[in-house]
């Protein structure tokens, strides 16, 4: 087994590490005062393909593993969680369509979503409607013109009145996860409506709003893949998201751990750095292990998925609970061995700490995660190595 990455990997994460302390460094704090959704910024990764890593060639995308993908976003949320994990989000978005799209949806989003010209949202979630994404209430109805009349809501969703288009999930059928299918739906097409943008303990450089749609009329080939394949086709890229949102954690986390790792050696009490003390090396070493391990949970999950290992969804949702508890930790002990001045906006810190509490309950909240560990554990022969 080779942990080891080649110089292609390593040239993709010295180039996302170059971007976003050129781009991202200099104006993320600001992103989040002023809670500006930097689409320019965004756009000018996707001229370097970081909106496209694991795109399908069919639309334009580099079509890269998994893996691969996480080391790029790794490099990017050390720097700025927040936005790099709206990043992933359209990029989970952008491999939908070009997975499922029929023609012409791929035709008329592919090469702008990979690009980063055009944005996506993933609309799963409802009021009503979050963990339990099955039960979701949104409708999709088939129209006398052959297309689609979409009525509902959806809830939390990144992106939402400032993106161009619309992953949506809707039930086209009866009761139950069989009963969803998938639409790409234009953002701007009438019906749609945006509700306030909601305020936030972090992640504020993206908008988060509810969305309503009232008699919301699509063509039949907004349809992605079959009626009835919607909520297998949520769960495939949810896979994807989980490795996502873990990286952003891991990534924020090594940002953090830096931060800490520099403030140790500056900063003088009682006569001596803060770093001579033992107490305080021993915190440090211990963030350092549990973000090793954090890290490698992350890629084996992604290079399960990669290989299309039977185990994969578990090992995903293994990945998301651990790595972003973990993330969270260590920034949070990162802004205790600062001091007071972690908790001062001036330090990035706080605001790692406060973008990275979210991970523990999107894509799935970690209890979420536990379940499905656990039913794995408890079928069969429940094996997992």
């Amino acid at each position: 087994m080779n942990f080891e990455l080649n110089e292609d990997q390593l040239a993709f994460a010295d180039s996302a590490r170059d971007f976003a302390q050129k781009e991202f460094a200099p104006h993320a704090a600001r992103w989040d005062e002023e809670a500006h959704f930097p689409k320019d910024t965004i756009a000018r990764a996707g001229e370097l393909g970081f909106c496209a890593l694991y795109a399908p060639e069919r639309i334009g995308g580099l079509a890269l593993p998994r893996l691969d993908a996480t080391l790029v976003f790794e490099e990017m949320a050390a720097i700025d969680p927040s936005t790099t994990a709206f990043i992933t989000i359209h990029s989970m978005a952008t491999w939908m369509v070009g997975t499922w799209g029929s023609d012409a949806v791929c035709a008329r989003w592919g090469a702008d979503l990979v690009s980063g010209r055009k944005l996506a949202s993933y609309c799963l979630t409802e009021p009503g409607a979050g963990s339990d994404a099955g039960s979701l209430k949104t409708r999709a109805e088939r129209s006398d013109a052959g297309g689609y009349v979409i009525n509902g809501a959806k809830a939390f969703i990144s992106g939402a009145g400032a993106t161009d288009l619309l992953v949506l999930m809707a039930r086209t059928g009866a009761a139950g996860a069989g009963g969803v299918s998938a639409f790409a739906v234009p953002a701007d097409a009438p019906g749609v409506s945006y509700g306030k943008k909601e305020r936030k303990m972090g992640w504020n450089s993206q908008p988060t709003r509810a969305i309503a749609f009232d008699n919301v009329q699509v063509d039949a080939d907004a349809l992605l893949g079959a009626e009835g394949e919607g909520f297998r086709i949520a769960m495939k890229g949810l896979d994807g998201g989980r490795i996502n949102i873990a990286t952003c954690s891991v990534g924020a986390a090594q940002g953090a751990l830096d931060a800490a790792r520099r403030y140790l050696r500056e900063r003088q009490q009682f006569g001596k750095p803060l770093a001579s003390f033992q107490a305080l090396q021993f915190r440090l070493a211990d963030m350092a292990t549990e973000l090793v391990a954090a890290r490698q949970m992350v890629r084996l999950s992604a290079s399960k998925l990669d290989a299309g290992h039977a185990d994969a969804s578990t090992y995903c949702a293994m990945a998301k609970r651990f790595a972003t508890d973990v993330g969270f930790n260590v920034c949070n002990e990162a802004l205790q061995l600062h001091g007071g001045y972690g908790y001062l906006a001036e330090f990035p810190l706080e605001r790692l700490v406060r973008d990275t509490r979210v991970h523990q309950i999107l894509e799935g909240t970690n209890e979420i995660m536990r379940v499905i560990v656990a039913r794995k554990l408890l079928e069969g022969d429940g094996d997992i190595r």
